[in-house]
């Protein structure tokens, strides 16, 4: 059966369904396949997403696909061939390392072509030991880069692999969700006092789980750098039991004489309303990012961006035009940005506003990331179709 005479099934694995990144693009290319009348099937090792996942119609199949013990990864293998075969899968899209192995394992029994997305720059090791682990994805017949960045690095570290089997599908920032005009009042107000924010003073605000790479204590010593004293500054972010890192955090607050200045609140679910509260979100990566849903979702927002001038970073933000970029890890030079930022005329603050709106809704909109997404879905399927019948004894 060809793939013009069937509805394409797509199969997508990844660790686990809990919060990131990752995960939110799984569900979002889910609901593509939907909304295209293509059959979503996903496979992990379950989490609080997969509650929303189902309500849209996707199948939920549960595997340790988190697990990187080789046994269980060969005994995924098996069990995920059962399922391409069972499902008539067209496509297995595998998002993660530890999965993907089993992932590849279940294509060659199959013959069903195999997709890769390189979220990140996977730390290679001490004298490359995991070179030919993270390998696995650029295995696939196709990869999917997130950002130009991953591109590079693909090339840079994997010598084997060939640019023209390379996609870039940059992650986008979902414009319908992150629109100022869809934030009420009585929303932004509860947050505010929620929070407790004064209402004279302006918002500093670096969204992002409390680990050290993600650059709070950058961002903290930028504070105690700047000419602007009367601000009030936001981490919004959980610390995923990080406990010592906050209280590392914490220590630091009070030894730079920071603490009625910056206050750490928990994860957040209304991240829209949390933007709309700020009027500088800060991106101080200490390690460049894939790509960074941070920055174009609050440029989407209006808000002014600061960001790391490495990663991803660097494809969302124009220095000067749509946001700031500050050498990484150097806090003088953030707190430089941040007064800059914070000394902009209405007008200038306007026109930069305006660009980086313009910007994420040609560039670096969830539409496009989705649309993108299903046109190399379509590819494989026109290029690389099955080598074998669905019906073939995925053991033998």
């Amino acid at each position: 059966m060809t793939a013009e005479q069937k509805t394409p099934v797509i199969l997508q694995i990844l660790p686990r369904l809990e919060t990131g990144g990752v995960e939110r693009g799984t569900l979002e290319i889910a609901s593509a396949l939907k909304e295209a009348g293509w059959t979503s099937i996903v496979v992990s090792g379950g989490g609080r997403l997969v509650r929303d996942l189902e309500k849209m119609g996707t199948e939920h199949i549960t595997l340790p696909a988190y697990s990187k013990n080789y046994f269980v990864m060969r005994k995924n293998a098996l069990r995920l061939a059962q399922i391409i075969a069972e499902r008539n899968v067209d496509i297995v899209h595998a998002r993660s390392r530890a999965p993907a192995w089993s992932a590849k394992w279940a294509c060659e029994m199959t013959g069903v072509p195999l997709l890769t997305t390189f979220h990140g720059a996977y730390n290679i090791g001490p004298f490359k030991i995991k070179k030919k682990y993270n390998k696995v994805m650029t295995d696939g017949v196709l990869t999917i880069a997130v950002s130009n960045f991953i591109k590079q690095h693909i090339l840079s570290n994997y010598e084997t692999v060939e640019a023209d089997k390379i996609r870039v599908v940059h992650r986008g920032a979902d414009a319908e969700r992150f629109d100022i005009s869809k934030v009420s009042q009585e929303r932004i107000i509860a947050l505010s006092q929620k929070w407790r924010l004064p209402e004279d003073l302006p918002v500093i605000m670096l969204p992002g789980r409390l680990t050290r790479w993600k650059g709070q204590l950058v961002l903290l010593e930028a504070l105690s750098k700047m000419q602007h004293k009367d601000l009030r500054c936001l981490f919004v972010g959980s610390d995923q039991g990080r406990k010592r890192y906050r209280r590392e955090l914490e220590r630091k607050v009070k030894k730079l004489g920071l603490s009625g200045t910056v206050q750490i609140v928990d994860h957040c679910s209304e991240m829209d309303v949390a933007y709309m509260l700020s009027d500088i979100v800060v991106s101080a990566s200490t390690d460049p990012e894939a790509f960074g849903r941070v920055v174009p979702e609050a440029q989407a927002m209006g808000r002014i961006v600061i960001g790391p001038n490495h990663g991803g970073a660097t494809e969302t933000i124009h220095d000067g035009e749509t946001g700031f970029l500050f050498e990484p890890g150097n806090a003088g030079d953030l707190a430089q940005k941040l007064d800059i930022a914070l000394s902009m005329t209405p007008e200038d603050k306007k026109r930069m506003t305006e660009k980086a709106v313009a910007s994420v809704r040609s560039e670096f909109s969830k539409a496009l990331m989705c649309a993108k997404t299903l046109d190399v879905y379509r590819e494989i399927l026109t290029n690389y179709p099955a080598r074998k019948s669905h019906d073939d004894d995925p053991g033998a």
